[in-house]
């Protein structure tokens, strides 16, 4: 399909954070003929040559195949993150969910299937060094987000034995932000008690420093621009690493919130303080997450430059400076998931 007009793309989870840029992005392709956006509520947002149908990917009667019916190329990006307490849903949305997706795409006869996987996939890895997409994916088995996304991995090795004539791509992105995503990663992430001084990180009296708190961020826009190079490459299969430089710690992120004193927390003191909320329901993000986050390897890009011909255009502290931007100004996008809210 590469170079060719007139394809029709399907993307699932299109309201969200990536979502958004991945329809805006391939509405703008111009050898996209059409975009069907499924979501579970339908957005007051209309792209050119874009359609939206309510989806939810947990219900077992949805007819997906029929949606797929035609389409050149299915972006599965649909995901959810909450609730944390209970695995079972989440599960339901995206494994269940996923699964669905996966023999709908077989039974339309789709060429191509591109799906969203995660850094997250990934098993402990090291923070000195870069690997590729080699590395195993066993995931966390103790946070969902991990368990979840490396089950799919294992999903997809069975998909690609038995439909070895779709072209299957799994993108494994770091961090996604955007300014658009502001209010909705702080809802999910932070949740509605989430403290002011917490939401505008730059009045913090000093960041705390954990040992192994180092992530790679990426921008949104860009991790959708790798969507795009993929649905058009008949070149693209397997999996892609998605990250910018530099890498986050908390050095990094003083400087990006003007907080340069820097306080060394015990990992087990960190984990503890975030149980506790979790556990009272105040916080959404859960401890699990938390320990699967310290334990996340670098990625090393290069497989995406050299196939995809990716460069992200945005460095990780322009992402997060226009993300932290959006957190302080309560900004969204005219999407459910990404509905504006202010913070304290």
């Amino acid at each position: 399909m590469s170079g060719a007009a007139g394809s029709r793309i399907v993307v699932t989870g299109a309201t969200g954070n990536v979502g958004t840029s991945v329809v805006r992005l391939l509405a703008e392709d111009p050898g996209t003929e059409s975009v069907l956006g499924l979501a579970r509520r339908i957005p007051d947002w209309s792209p050119a040559r874009t359609e939206w149908a309510a989806v939810d990917l947990a219900a077992e009667r949805t007819d997906l195949t029929g949606l797929f019916a035609g389409a050149d190329a299915v972006v599965h990006l649909a995901w959810a993150f909450q609730p944390t307490h209970d695995p079972a849903t989440t599960w339901a949305t995206n494994v269940l969910g996923s699964l669905r997706v996966f023999e709908a795409v077989a039974a339309a006869g789709v060429p191509a299937l591109v799906h969203a996987s995660s850094v997250g996939a990934y098993s402990p890895g090291p923070k000195d060094r870069a690997v590729d997409e080699s590395w195993p994916t066993h995931g966390w088995p103790d946070a969902a987000y991990c368990r979840e996304k490396a089950y799919l991995e294992r999903a997809l090795d069975v998909f690609e034995r038995d439909h070895p004539g779709i072209r299957v791509v799994r993108m494994r992105p770091a961090f996604l932000f955007k300014r658009e995503s502001a209010s909705e990663q702080r809802r999910i992430f932070g949740g509605k008690y989430l403290p002011g001084p917490l939401a505008r990180p730059d009045l913090l009296p000093f960041l705390p420093d954990i040992p192994g708190l180092k992530v790679q961020a990426l921008h949104t826009d860009d991790a959708a621009n790798a969507y795009r190079l993929a649905v058009r490459s008949e070149d693209a299969r397997g999996a892609f690493n998605l990250a910018a430089d530099p890498p986050v710690d908390a050095e990094l992120l003083g400087e990006l919130v003007g907080t340069p004193r820097r306080v060394r927390l015990p990992r087990s003191a960190a984990r503890s303080a975030i149980a506790a909320a979790w556990g009272l329901r105040l916080l959404p993000a859960s401890p699990h997450l938390f320990d699967a986050v310290l334990r996340l390897p670098l990625l090393d890009c290069t497989r995406a430059r050299a196939v995809l011909g990716w460069r992200p255009e945005h460095t990780a502290t322009e992402v997060l400076a226009e993300f932290l931007q959006g957190v302080r100004q309560g900004a969204g996008a005219a999407t459910e998931p990404l509905r504006g809210r202010k913070a304290g």
